[in-house]
């Protein structure tokens, strides 16, 4: 994001924790550590302090893991400006309290911030995105003048911006998604076959629609870009590492096999906390946390999907989350 907002013609300063990357982005103009190969436009700029990167800010991006946002808010939050959006990049669940990060920053910045929250996703590999590709995102927010800003703000004629309201249905979109790739990607190392994969991302739709009616979100949304358009996205794709990870599991490496850099390792358990929680049904999500979490095996697990009793084919989310 920072390459494609600084060849927009934007002045862009990176927070990095690691002083290798923030010298790689200022000496050599890349960071080699997250996106190795790229020479990063020359209006990119890195530092390690928090207060120098926001300092004349006009649109904050948070790309922090999941895991690590509220305590990264709670160390920073005096320092951040609060007449700005601030727009959250992050996916998946904190696996303590279940909440998304759009949740935690509402819980940890102090009310004057909240209506300038909102959150970006969609199908976009960050590889494609610093090629110049023609790549679609949504921005959500609950105030749609500041999801225009941030519209104008990131848009460009390769990077296309549409703005909603469904702040949660966007964010559980993107954690679910990460998870069923995972079972998509070992359908695929299996040799499953292009029927598999088809019938793995198509019911994995109702899961999330559930999820996402359930949790208070449109079920509408799944039928957009931060649903099914990154669904298919990170299904279908090398460049997607929790694809990957599926692959892996089906190769015979076992879980643990450095596979925490995929989110929907972890989010695999928050998942399946929350869909308990909810009393929402989500199959395959439930057959790769077995797996992770279970130590089922993954192609009894994925073969079991199969020997579920047979139904009626029903998209009424409304319906069959009552």
């Amino acid at each position: 994001m920072a390459h494609h907002l600084g060849k927009k013609g934007s002045k862009v300063t990176i927070w990095a924790l690691e002083s290798e990357v923030v010298d790689g982005i200022n000496n050599c103009h890349e960071n080699s550590a997250f996106l190795p190969g790229f020479k990063l436009s020359d209006n990119v700029r890195a530092t390690g302090s928090v207060d120098e990167a926001v300092s004349g800010a006009q649109l904050l991006l948070l790309i922090i893991p999941t895991p690590f946002i509220a305590r990264w808010v709670t160390q920073n939050q005096v320092k951040l400006p609060w007449n700005v959006p601030i727009v959250c990049c992050s996916k998946g669940l904190e696996e303590s309290t279940l909440r998304t990060p759009y949740e935690i920053l509402v819980d940890e910045l102090p009310g004057k911030y909240h209506s300038q929250l909102c959150v970006v996703s969609g199908p976009s590999f960050a590889k494609e995105v610093a090629m110049g590709l023609p790549t679609n995102v949504t921005c959500a927010a609950t105030d749609p003048d500041v999801a225009k800003l941030v519209q104008a703000g990131l848009s460009t004629r390769t990077f296309r911006v549409y703005t909603a309201s469904d702040v949660i249905g966007a964010e559980l979109c993107g954690a679910v998604k990460n998870v069923l790739a995972i079972a998509s990607g070992a359908s695929d190392g299996f040799g499953f076959g292009s029927n598999a994969r088809a019938a793995l991302i198509s019911r994995g739709l109702p899961e999330m629609a559930r999820l996402v009616v359930r949790k208070g979100g449109k079920a509408s949304t799944v039928t957009g870009l931060t649903g099914i358009g990154d669904l298919v996205l990170t299904c279908s794709s090398s460049l997607s590492r929790n694809y990957t990870v599926g692959k892996s599991l089906a190769e015979g490496n076992p879980p643990d096999s450095g596979l925490a850099v995929a989110e929907g390792v972890t989010t695999s358990l928050a998942i399946h906390q929350l869909a308990q929680k909810l009393g929402v049904d989500m199959p395959i999500c439930e057959a790769v946390y077995q797996v992770i979490h279970g130590g089922v095996a993954i192609r009894d697990a994925l073969r079991s999907l199969q020997d579920r009793p047979l139904r009626a084919e029903n998209y009424d989310v409304l319906d069959s989350c009552g």
